[in-house]
């Protein structure tokens, strides 16, 4: 093959096209947890965090429900994720050789955000939410009252028959509950067995399994490597329990101009993607961690 600008356009579209293809069939899991929120700045201030807002009877004057300045901020960077393709291979008509790698390319650009998001759970054991207390935490103060969306019990179905009352328990600083019904149980690899048998057998050491139905289970390959973590939560509501931040979505790009650097002096021409974004942490009330730690 020749190359030159005509080819090298030609071979730059149909390497966005296979990278679309990819990315649009591959099915990530991080919204079913995760609300996206766009973003315009280097970074979001969710000051609106910490109230959530509940009808009363109206008597009188309206009651202004404040939001809660929380000053919880999230801040954008920079992924990227490139190949090179060799010219002697491009004027050797071997293109197709790395059909796989743009592939690749494509279900890595739209699986990473499941890396950004699934990350915030084993870590929410320390990470500060809004309140600047840990993710999951004991010691939530909502008015006179202080919750605990945290355990250290292994799944089980009494520990999650608890976490999940946990959470349906929790009310705003009015005393009022806040109607919160969790429906998603996560956990990784390792406890994909405990967590269907939970949720959906329809006996348990022979007796009728009354949890059964209560929540769906989550299966997420992010989480291996904490065995004995899992996570209850709520994400039927406007805000789910996590947030991922998107500046910009994935786009294709590549450097194959003669007189970039990589092409001068390596012979080398670049493709690749690029975005921005973040992920954080939403309402601690609609979620329950257990580190699985005690004995």
């Amino acid at each position: 093959m020749i190359v030159n600008q005509q080819a090298l356009r030609g071979i730059f579209t149909g390497f966005k096209t296979i990278f679309a293809k990819a990315f649009d069939e591959t099915k990530p899991l991080y919204d079913r947890v995760a609300t996206v929120v766009p973003s315009v700045t280097g970074e979001e201030n969710y000051k609106w965090l910490g109230t959530i807002p509940m009808m009363r009877e109206w008597i009188g004057d309206r009651q202004i429900k404040s939001l809660t300045a929380s000053d919880y901020t999230i801040k954008n960077k920079d992924f990227e994720v490139t190949v090179g393709v060799p010219r002697n291979d491009i004027e050797d008509d071997r293109v197709g050789l790395y059909t796989p790698a743009i592939q690749s390319l494509g279900q890595s650009a739209a699986l990473h955000p499941d890396e950004l998001v699934f990350v915030l759970l084993p870590g929410g054991f320390t990470n500060k939410c809004y309140d600047g207390l840990p993710f999951f935490s004991d010691a939530h103060k909502v008015g006179k009252k202080t919750f605990s969306n945290k355990g250290t019990a292994k799944l089980s179905p009494e520990s999650y028959a608890a976490a999940r009352a946990a959470i349906m328990s929790v009310t705003d600083e009015h005393g009022k509950p806040l109607k919160i019904v969790p429906d998603l149980l996560v956990v990784g690899p390792a406890l994909e067995t405990e967590a269907r048998k939970i949720l959906l057998a329809d006996q348990i050491d022979g007796t009728t399994n009354i949890l059964k139905g209560t929540a769906e289970p989550l299966v997420v390959p992010d989480l291996a490597g904490n065995d004995s973590m899992w996570f209850l939560l709520c994400t039927k509501k406007p805000i789910k329990p996590l947030i991922y931040q998107e500046r910009q979505k994935p786009k294709f790009v590549s450097l194959t101009n003669e007189t970039d650097e990589n092409v001068f002096m390596r012979k080398e021409f670049l493709y690749g993607a690029d975005s921005r974004g973040n992920s954080g942490y939403a309402f601690w009330q609609m979620a329950y961690g257990s580190d699985g730690t005690a004995q």
